[in-house]
């Protein structure tokens, strides 16, 4: 089981992983990189599992990508590519054998790319900018976090744009443009069916994934997203940006202090409490507006929803019609940790029933 330990002080948490996949770094090009909706990288010898290096607007960028055992570049593949948290790196998740086992029996292409913040200029963690991360202010016009009581780690990259000491991730690029850039990349140089491109993050990376599917500039480009330990900034309950609503999976740790996810039908924001003060929508609030994007009734309690998997409770208020409902709030009583055994396969079972 691979588990992610919480570092005091410090919104998201590094992460433990298994032995990392071969450093052999391989740079692309991306000048002609144009994303045609068609998986073009049929039939051609494209990437094989390593790490890799693009330039996206002068900003090197690194990812690691796991091509599954039996990968046939004649038939589509689904893709899933996956955030790291904040101060990790793209062995996170193809670094755990959980992952890497699972995709190979499943056939998912897995794509890990690495955040931004370790290098110049900020030298500190690597992270994922989304909503409020940078500028220090929330959807409400508010404050993110109580910023007499936490640490101030405003990244250089962001003198200019933070607006408070709450700003805690790097300014260095876009990168929700990155994300859109790398699947447009993956699909022409690997089999990829285009209708079946998911977003998974954890922590930080959960909390950019709600970034990619509520962002009109990436909505279309992912299926569904599955956020682990990540919510967004208070007042951001912003619907997905995808035409028909986007299916999300939501888990949380129901002992979580860095993200907490707030009780059950209580739709009001959360606070850290693991030594700084970030404040978080709530579980319950952003999965009922991603709930009434899929026009489901959110007036009456979310139902349980039995996902064969008794680490965790799963409720929604959308109707499954015998397969799961498209919007699923799941709930362990771990706390900010990742839990791959048991977290990763109910991923990729939720991305299986994604039609």
């Amino acid at each position: 089981m691979l588990t992610l330990f919480l570092v005091a002080c410090q919104p998201p948490s590094l992460p433990v992983t298994d032995a990392p996949p071969s450093d052999t770094v391989d740079t692309v090009d991306t000048s002609d990189t144009e994303d045609s909706g068609d998986p073009s990288g049929c039939e051609a010898s494209g990437w094989t599992s390593g790490r890799y290096d693009m330039d996206h607007g002068g900003v090197e960028r690194t990812f690691r990508v796991h091509v599954p055992e039996g990968y046939d570049p004649a038939n589509p593949a689904p893709l899933v590519v996956a955030f790291h948290g904040w101060g990790g790196d793209g062995t996170e998740f193809v670094g755990s054998s959980v992952v890497t086992g699972q995709a190979d029996e499943r056939g998912y292409v897995v794509i890990a790319p690495v955040g931004l913040g370790s290098g110049q200029p900020d030298q500190s963690w690597n992270s994922w900018s989304f909503r409020g991360s940078t500028t220090g202010i929330g959807g409400d016009g508010e404050p993110i976090c109580d910023d007499a009581a936490t640490t101030d780690y405003d990244y250089d990259s962001c003198d200019g744009v933070s607006e408070n000491g709450c700003s805690w991730t790097h300014c260095q690029d876009d990168d929700v443009d990155f994300a859109v850039e790398l699947v447009a990349l993956a699909k022409e140089n690997l089999c990829i069916d285009p209708e079946r491109v998911f977003a998974v993050g954890g922590s930080n990376g959960g909390m950019f994934s709600w970034e990619l599917g509520q962002n009109e500039a990436s909505a279309s480009t992912f299926r569904a997203i599955a956020p682990l330990i990540g919510l967004p900034h208070r007042g951001y309950l912003n619907p997905p940006a995808r035409d028909g609503g986007m299916p999300v999976l939501s888990i949380t740790g129901m002992g979580d202090r860095t993200v907490p996810p707030g009780e059950w039908e209580d739709p009001a924001y959360t606070t850290t409490t693991d030594g700084d003060a970030y404040y978080y929508t709530g579980a319950t609030g952003i999965t009922q507006v991603w709930a009434e994007a899929q026009g489901c009734d959110v007036t009456q309690p979310a139902a349980v929803v039995d996902v064969g998997v008794s680490e965790v409770e799963c409720r929604s208020y959308c109707a499954g019609d015998g397969a799961w409902p498209p919007v699923l709030d799941c709930r362990s009583e771990m706390g900010h940790t990742y839990q791959f055994s048991w977290s990763w396969p109910l991923i990729l079972d939720f991305f299986d029933q994604v039609e």
